[in-house]
């Protein structure tokens, strides 16, 4: 496994449609393997290949508080969802800019694993969360243009993050 590099605010790969995964293979299972290493060394709960470069339907997530449960997600799109949330959201791709962001309590995501199988998982509050800002990336949307508004400097240091 490497680390590899988190794509910035400001690059255009950011706000491209990505393309479906068609090829479960080895190159597949590294570019997943890296980047939970990748996410899990940047503090994230979630990341999506366009993040690292590869525009790809393809996310990892782990809002576990040891950092040990990474669900990997293939080609995932929503197919159910439910209720509403209000809260901070930041980004690995955004460093420092967090924003308030309305998004559903409760998703159902259809899915495909590494190795091609398809599966559905649900998901409720910061899981939730997590599938729709990681999907949103694969469909070149970032959380700035979906937040109600972002938040100051002050309202940052207060945050203590």
């Amino acid at each position: 496994m490497a680390i590899r590099n988190i794509v910035k605010d400001g690059d255009e790969i950011l706000t491209k449609k990505c393309r479906p995964v068609t090829k479960f293979d080895r190159k597949l299972h590294v570019l997943l393997d890296d980047m939970a290493e990748t996410m899990h060394r940047a503090n994230g709960v979630g990341l999506a290949a366009p993040q690292v470069g590869i525009l790809r339907r393809a996310v990892v997530i782990d809002v576990s508080p040891e950092q040990n449960d990474v669900l990997e997600l293939v080609n995932p799109q929503i197919i159910a969802y439910s209720g509403t949330q209000e809260g901070n959201e930041g980004c690995l791709s955004f460093p420092g800019q967090w924003g308030i962001v309305k998004r559903p309590n409760y998703v159902k995501v259809r899915a495909q694993d590494r190795f091609g199988e398809e599966f559905e998982i649900e998901g409720k509050e910061l899981l939730a969360r997590a599938f729709c800002h990681e999907i949103d990336h694969l469909n070149g949307v970032v959380f700035k243009e979906v937040c109600e508004r972002m938040l100051t400097r002050k309202e940052i240091e207060e945050m203590n993050v």
